[in-house]
Protein backbone atom coordinates (compact mmCIF):
# COMPACT_ATOMS: atom_id res chain seq x y z
CA UNK A 1 0.00 0.00 0.00
CA UNK A 2 1.34 3.40 -0.97
CA UNK A 3 -0.26 6.69 0.06
CA UNK A 4 1.10 10.11 -0.88
CA UNK A 5 -0.61 13.45 -0.51
CA UNK A 6 -0.26 17.18 -0.25
CA UNK A 7 -3.02 18.53 1.95
CA UNK A 8 -4.16 21.61 3.80
CA UNK A 9 -5.45 19.40 6.62
CA UNK A 10 -3.59 18.60 9.85
CA UNK A 11 -1.19 15.62 9.54
CA UNK A 12 0.57 13.52 12.17
CA UNK A 13 3.12 10.76 12.48
CA UNK A 14 0.63 8.81 14.59
CA UNK A 15 -2.01 8.84 11.84
CA UNK A 16 0.45 7.84 9.09
CA UNK A 17 1.96 5.11 11.28
CA UNK A 18 -1.50 3.59 11.64
CA UNK A 19 -1.85 3.54 7.85
CA UNK A 20 1.33 1.44 7.41
CA UNK A 21 0.95 -0.81 10.45
CA UNK A 22 0.52 -4.39 9.20
CA UNK A 23 0.78 -7.77 10.90
CA UNK A 24 3.49 -8.87 8.45
CA UNK A 25 5.61 -5.78 9.14
CA UNK A 26 8.03 -6.00 12.04
CA UNK A 27 9.43 -2.51 11.57
CA UNK A 28 8.01 0.96 11.10
CA UNK A 29 10.26 3.96 10.51
CA UNK A 30 8.82 7.46 10.72
CA UNK A 31 9.91 11.03 10.18
CA UNK A 32 8.00 14.09 11.30
CA UNK A 33 9.09 17.55 10.22
CA UNK A 34 7.40 19.93 12.62
CA UNK A 35 7.11 23.71 12.51
CA UNK A 36 9.52 25.22 15.02
CA UNK A 37 9.45 28.64 16.65
CA UNK A 38 12.91 29.68 15.42
CA UNK A 39 15.13 29.68 12.36
CA UNK A 40 18.61 31.16 11.89
CA UNK A 41 18.60 32.56 15.45
CA UNK A 42 15.34 34.44 14.84
CA UNK A 43 11.94 33.87 16.42
CA UNK A 44 9.39 32.56 13.91
CA UNK A 45 5.83 33.79 14.45
CA UNK A 46 4.16 32.18 11.43
CA UNK A 47 4.89 29.76 8.61
CA UNK A 48 2.96 29.29 5.39
CA UNK A 49 3.64 26.75 2.63
CA UNK A 50 2.63 27.47 -0.98
CA UNK A 51 2.43 24.63 -3.51
CA UNK A 52 2.61 24.37 -7.28
CA UNK A 53 -0.43 22.76 -8.97
CA UNK A 54 1.74 19.73 -9.88
CA UNK A 55 2.69 19.03 -6.24
CA UNK A 56 0.28 16.10 -5.80
CA UNK A 57 1.53 14.35 -8.94
CA UNK A 58 5.15 14.97 -7.95
CA UNK A 59 4.78 13.58 -4.42
CA UNK A 60 3.05 10.47 -5.83
CA UNK A 61 5.82 9.96 -8.40
CA UNK A 62 8.59 10.32 -5.82
CA UNK A 63 6.86 8.01 -3.35
CA UNK A 64 6.25 5.29 -5.92
CA UNK A 65 9.80 5.48 -7.30
CA UNK A 66 11.44 5.27 -3.90
CA UNK A 67 9.12 2.60 -2.49
CA UNK A 68 9.77 0.36 -5.50
CA UNK A 69 13.49 0.26 -4.66
CA UNK A 70 13.05 -1.32 -1.22
CA UNK A 71 11.41 -4.39 0.27
CA UNK A 72 8.71 -2.47 2.09
CA UNK A 73 5.16 -3.43 3.01
CA UNK A 74 3.53 0.01 3.09
CA UNK A 75 4.44 3.67 2.70
CA UNK A 76 2.58 6.85 3.66
CA UNK A 77 3.84 10.35 2.88
CA UNK A 78 2.08 13.65 3.54
CA UNK A 79 3.16 17.26 3.14
CA UNK A 80 0.93 20.00 4.44
CA UNK A 81 0.46 23.41 2.85
CA UNK A 82 -1.14 26.65 3.97
CA UNK A 83 -0.68 28.32 7.33
CA UNK A 84 0.71 25.78 9.81
CA UNK A 85 0.86 26.61 13.53
CA UNK A 86 4.09 26.30 15.49
CA UNK A 87 4.46 22.74 16.82
CA UNK A 88 2.31 21.04 14.17
CA UNK A 89 3.67 18.67 11.53
CA UNK A 90 4.39 19.99 8.04
CA UNK A 91 5.89 16.82 6.52
CA UNK A 92 5.49 13.20 7.64
CA UNK A 93 6.78 9.89 6.28
CA UNK A 94 5.96 6.41 7.61
CA UNK A 95 7.34 3.17 6.15
CA UNK A 96 6.76 -0.42 7.23
CA UNK A 97 8.79 -3.48 6.30
CA UNK A 98 9.55 -6.92 7.62
CA UNK A 99 12.90 -5.69 9.01
CA UNK A 100 14.28 -2.31 10.10
CA UNK A 101 16.90 -1.82 7.38
CA UNK A 102 14.58 -1.30 4.41
CA UNK A 103 12.20 0.81 6.51
CA UNK A 104 14.98 3.18 7.64
CA UNK A 105 16.55 3.42 4.18
CA UNK A 106 13.28 4.01 2.37
CA UNK A 107 12.16 6.59 4.93
CA UNK A 108 15.41 8.53 4.67
CA UNK A 109 15.41 8.55 0.86
CA UNK A 110 11.78 9.68 0.79
CA UNK A 111 12.57 12.59 3.11
CA UNK A 112 15.56 13.67 1.03
CA UNK A 113 13.79 13.35 -2.33
CA UNK A 114 10.61 15.13 -1.23
CA UNK A 115 12.62 17.97 0.33
CA UNK A 116 14.67 18.32 -2.87
CA UNK A 117 12.00 17.83 -5.54
CA UNK A 118 8.53 18.74 -4.29
CA UNK A 119 7.44 22.12 -5.71
CA UNK A 120 6.60 23.75 -2.38
CA UNK A 121 7.82 27.00 -0.88
CA UNK A 122 7.97 28.13 2.72
CA UNK A 123 7.18 31.71 3.75
CA UNK A 124 8.23 32.62 7.27
CA UNK A 125 7.42 35.70 9.33
CA UNK A 126 9.78 36.60 12.16
CA UNK A 127 9.17 38.42 15.43
CA UNK A 128 11.51 41.24 14.30
CA UNK A 129 9.13 42.04 11.40
CA UNK A 130 11.27 40.48 8.67
CA UNK A 131 10.08 37.74 6.32
CA UNK A 132 11.73 35.05 4.22
CA UNK A 133 10.86 32.75 1.34
CA UNK A 134 12.67 29.39 1.55
CA UNK A 135 13.32 27.16 -1.51
CA UNK A 136 11.98 29.83 -3.84
CA UNK A 137 15.06 30.28 -6.01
Amino acid sequence: MITAQVTDKKISATALTELVKLDEAGAIATFSGDVRNNDKNKAVISLNYEIHPTAQAVIEKITNEVASKYEVKAVAVAHRYGLIPIGESAFVVAVSSAHRGPAFECCQELVERVKAELPIWKYQKFADGSTEWVNSA
